[in-house]
């Protein structure tokens, strides 16, 4: 999966001249990417169990079979990060029927359409997650 979320066939939001920041409208848009983003990582769900399925054979060459079982871990290790960025995703959905979607969870500041739009299920704005991405690494050192 790419670093940006936007899913493609959607198109990045243009606010109107004074328009209040997540109107319904912005959330409409939101919802529409978050629910596109959730339909595309079930329907790969869907495809890797099927094509695991349709795959499985038993290799009699050891290098062979060690070579399907690692592609098999690395499918299993990136289809485990999908679901739980469908749990995410499914979690956001529920912060915009509150009301809350857009608004940092750290400080309550404004998030900004462009992250939201770079990373639909962001809950933090730039300077808190800078701030938490310096304190993880102090904590790694």
């Amino acid at each position: 999966m790419s670093e940006e979320l936007l899913p493609r066939q959607i198109t990045p939001y243009v606010p109107k001249k004074g328009e209040e920041y997540m109107s319904e409208r912005q959330r409409a848009h939101f919802r529409s990417i978050l629910e596109t983003l959730k339909t595309e990582l079930m329907g790969d769900i869907e495809r890797t169990v099927h094509t695991m399925q349709d795959e499985a054979t038993v290799f009699a060459d050891p290098n062979d079979r060690a070579s399907q079982e690692t592609d098999i871990a690395i499918e299993l290790r990136n289809r485990d990060r999908g679901r739980k960025l469908i749990k995410k995703i499914e979690e956001t959905i529920a912060l915009i029927d509150s009301g809350d979607y857009g608004y940092c969870s750290g400080c309550g500041a404004e998030i900004g359409i462009k992250r939201l739009e770079a990373r639909p299920t962001a809950s933090l704005c730039i300077d808190c997650k800078t701030l938490e991405e310096v304190r993880e690494k102090q904590i790694a050192k």
